[in-house]
């Protein structure tokens, strides 16, 4: 309920102040700056991060090392290259996504190449072309609204 509360005063907020700054607005430049086709849909590359051969590491060195790769997920999401990230909860051999905004393969897999999990070994992914809402290209500022803390800390 306090959801929808939020999300009617943000609403509100756009079509009383013809705002263009809020990111709740959308407007014809938005709509080509999201890259939304004409059905609001645009392509992505998904990344299914697995688990890599090289894992037996001291705890000291993961912790470097997770830490390190959500400072580079935290990099790729200012620069908006990355749109989601997030682990899988369970400890199966799929450990998370990545959603990249790029339209090819290639440049996912430079942007994959910077992620020194990836580098060192300790991941590997699987990269498929998606095509999927341009409203997820506003999911990076909502999550900034949202946190109070960075997850790299």
């Amino acid at each position: 309920m306090r959801l929808l509360i939020f999300i009617s005063i943000l609403l509100s907020s756009c079509i009383n102040n013809k705002s263009d700054d809020n990111i709740f607005c959308i407007n014809a430049s938005s709509v080509k700056d999201y890259g939304a086709d004409e059905y609001g849909i645009k392509k992505y590359v998904i990344a299914f991060l697995k688990e890599g051969p090289n894992r037996d590491i001291s705890k000291e060195e993961a912790i470097k090392l997770q830490t390190a790769h959500l400072k580079n997920i935290e990099k790729l999401a200012e620069e908006k290259k990355l749109v989601v990230a997030g682990p899988f909860l369970d400890r199966g051999e799929l450990k998370g996504i990545y959603i990249f905004n790029v339209t090819t393969i290639e440049e996912a897999k430079q942007l994959t190449n910077t992620d020194p999990a990836i580098q060192s070994g300790s991941l590997v992914m699987e990269l498929k072309e998606w095509y999927s809402s341009a409203a997820l290209m506003s999911v990076n500022d909502i999550h900034n609204i949202l946190s109070s803390k960075n997850i790299s800390e």
